[in-house]
């Protein structure tokens, strides 16, 4: 159970905090608005990545004797995560660049999100595998992930909008690299366990 919620935390840790259009339109939103307009805008992924979930569960469910399939879909999730990872190292400082004139928050931000390929890779690579994986341990393990993810992801992007309400600085410097840096080895780690999933999965490693 902790795997999932352990998992859920640091993924969900990792996408609040890297770089991205979500993330910029929340300081830019905050910083124009409020921060009551920047926590909108954070919440969006409460909205887009529900159906998201669904979807790619309910593909994935439907391969699920299919262990060849999913075993590709766990080495590309760990590709994926790599790639988030690398990336995620790899920031330096945010871009303020996107916003908006009118508030609109919510929808601004649903849109921001739902026109974003990275939702939809990472829950058909990532996410819905692993609700896959859980449930066969039983209903809560898969929850754990999802409310630890959404929970985290959801919080971090929250507490950047306060944040930048307080000061812009402390968005940029030597403490947001060591945090990002953090996160992208947790990222690595993680993509290993896909790797290894995955490879189980195509009998190339006993286990599975």
């Amino acid at each position: 159970m902790m795997l999932f919620l352990t998992s859920g935390v640091v993924l969900g840790l990792s996408a609040g905090f890297s770089p991205g259009p979500l993330m910029a339109l929340v300081i830019s939103q905050t910083l124009r608005h409020g921060v009551i307009e920047g926590i909108k805008v954070a919440a969006a992924p409460l909205i887009t990545d529900l159906p998201i979930i669904l979807v790619a569960t309910f593909v994935l469910t439907r391969l699920e004797n299919f262990r060849p399939v999913l075993g590709g879909v766990s080495l590309a999730g760990g590709l994926f995560v790599s790639y988030l990872a690398w990336e995620t190292v790899r920031a330096r400082q945010l871009d303020l660049g996107v916003g908006c004139d009118e508030p609109n928050s919510i929808r601004t931000g649903a849109l921001v999100n739902a026109f974003s390929p990275h939702p939809y890779l990472f829950w058909l690579m990532v996410g819905a595998p692993m609700i896959v994986k859980g449930w066969a341990t039983g209903p809560v393990a898969p929850l754990l992930f999802v409310f630890g993810f959404l929970g985290c992801l959801v919080g971090a992007k929250i507490m950047l909008a306060v944040i930048a309400g307080r000061s812009k600085r402390l968005l940029h410097g030597a403490a947001y690299r060591y945090l990002m840096r953090a996160l992208g080895v947790l990222l690595f780690l993680f993509a290993l366990l896909l790797f290894r999933d995955g490879a189980r999965l195509l009998g190339l490693l006993p286990g599975a």
